[in-house]
């Protein structure tokens, strides 16, 4: 994924700069985002993604990961650990941030923390989704326009609403299975271009056993 200079290309399409590769814009080494995954925002620009990502604060060091060939779409909204509050003491207030009351309450480390924020490769998800902190989207998993994630969702799973809920699978048992052998999205990129033809057919069933010949 490099061009000339050995960077790596803001846009995936010269023509259209309402999309552009994640991993070319983010600074924060705490946001991880694998090859061709891509945010498309043509109000606020693409390269806001990291603008996106919010209370995600140094201190606490947990991570957004982002798998590859992931297609992210505008107004999407990553809220991070720093985002959340003791719900085990009899006030959910933060003291601890405000200067007046510094050093009255337990310390702003001591906040539930959820962990990592992860994204598995190939995932869809739509407009003005909200993933909560420490949510696993699984691979091949569609997140529909509006949703709320505040729990984990498998692979290949279409999950919606407020809070998401798994609507059904994209596939039948026996090719998410396949599909999660495969792990195409890891293969060399000569070789996910012979797959490429495969993935993008419609007639799923047709082409099961060409799928097992690159197993």
């Amino acid at each position: 994924m490099m061009n000339g200079d050995n960077k790596v290309p803001i846009y995936p399409n010269a023509k259209f700069k309402s999309f552009c590769y994640i991993n070319s814009v983010v600074t924060n080494p705490n946001i991880i985002v694998g090859d061709y995954s891509y945010y498309d925002d043509s109000e606020d620009g693409p390269e806001s993604f990291e603008k996106h990502v919010t209370h995600h604060y140094d201190f606490i060091g947990d991570k957004l990961i982002i798998g590859k060939f992931c297609s992210i779409a505008k107004g999407v909204e990553f809220v991070m650990n720093g985002a959340n509050h003791m719900l085990d003491c009899l006030s959910a207030y933060p003291f601890e941030i405000i200067d007046e009351f510094a050093g009255l309450s337990r310390p702003f480390a001591m906040r539930a923390n959820k962990g990592d924020t992860e994204v598995g490769n190939d995932v869809w998800i739509g407009q003005n989704v909200t993933i909560l902190p420490g949510v696993h989207i699984g691979d091949g998993a569609i997140i529909g326009a509006n949703s709320v994630v505040s729990k984990d969702v498998p692979p290949y799973a279409v999950a919606v609403g407020n809070p998401a809920v798994v609507k059904k699978y994209r596939f039948d048992d026996d090719v998410i299975e396949l599909m999660l052998k495969l792990k195409w999205w890891d293969r060399p990129i000569d070789e996910i271009k012979k797959i490429i033809p495969i993935i993008s057919s419609n007639e799923i069933s047709d082409y099961k056993e060409e799928l097992k010949k690159f197993l």
